[in-house]
């Protein structure tokens, strides 16, 4: 192969080592192509003549890609809310359909002034971020039990300058963390750990993926500690196949105000709840 290739050239060679690989194999083409020259995609296209160097190194990423690595790692950005988030190898990429438990989650907040929310395993930090820039009167706690994820997330709300309104935790799931809150909002580990996921998935860390031997016992920790810890607001992301088990379970623990929403594909996504809990006092059994 010659060293040397135009911009078109090196495209045409991408994409013919992605197809049958990726879905959009131009595309990731000129993803990849736009990472490595470090230019933006209209460059691309108005210097398709122009003559690239080290074409065996932007090759070996190609080649990289079609074996199932993520894009998302290689090029370190994933997309969400529109922005463009840091992302790495050893954290869960951020997936579209968590843009909905944002958005549920503030119709909530949106109600309450000053509002304390924590986020039970914050991965990239796209849901606290996020929830910071669009209300600027919250005060976030933010957990995770890697610390890969905790170093990524404060890059990500520094990057987009909330970091003074966010504090990251390394802790499994709020423990030692004595604060009360408003809020618990999550998008835990809810695979089933049999489920067969496509290889590019496993790439990512599984601890963030597999949430029990039926999926949904991650999320019911988090119904029960809602109710221990007095939260008035629970919302999470699910799976789509969960809303039978979550809505019984909710119902069992005396959560009478609930609701669940659908992603863009009309698939049940999450939940919300109002955690209003009637308790009995174990001596009278009258009501607190």
């Amino acid at each position: 192969m010659r060293s040397h290739l135009s911009v078109r050239e090196l495209l045409n060679r991408a994409v013919l080592l992605l197809e049958g690989r990726v879905e959009r194999p131009r595309l990731e083409a000129e993803i990849l192509l736009s990472f490595f020259l470090k230019k933006d995609r209209l460059w691309l296209f108005s210097h398709d003549d122009e003559t690239i160097r080290n074409c065996e190194d932007f090759l070996n990423l190609v080649k990289k890609r079609a074996l199932n690595y993520p894009l998302e790692y290689i090029t370190q950005k994933a997309s969400f809310y529109s922005r463009e988030f840091f992302v790495k190898e050893g954290v869960l990429i951020p997936r579209p359909e968590t843009e909905l438990l944002v958005d549920e989650s503030l119709k909530i907040l949106k109600n309450i002034s000053n509002a304390k929310v924590a986020e039970i395993g914050v991965g990239s930090g796209i849901v606290s971020v996020m929830l910071a820039l669009l209300k600027d009167d919250l005060e976030i706690i933010a957990t995770d039990i890697s610390q890969k994820a905790l170093e990524v997330a404060y890059e990500n709300a520094k990057r987009f300058e909330v970091a003074d309104r966010i504090e990251f935790v390394k802790s499994s799931f709020l423990d030692n963390i004595e604060d009360d809150f408003d809020m618990i909002v999550s998008n835990p580990p809810y695979i089933a750990n049999d489920f067969k996921l496509e290889e590019n998935v496993l790439r990512e860390p599984k601890e963030a993926l597999f949430g029990g031997e039926k999926g949904d016992e991650i999320l019911k920790r988090i119904i029960d500690l809602s109710i221990d810890r007095g939260v008035r607001y629970l919302v999470c992301e699910m799976g789509y196949d969960q809303k039978n088990s979550i809505d019984e379970y909710l119902k069992s623990r005396g959560i009478k105000k609930r609701g669940f929403y659908k992603d863009l594909s009309g698939l049940d996504r999450g939940f919300w709840a109002r955690v209003e809990v009637e308790r009995l006092d174990d001596k009278t059994n009258k009501r607190l």
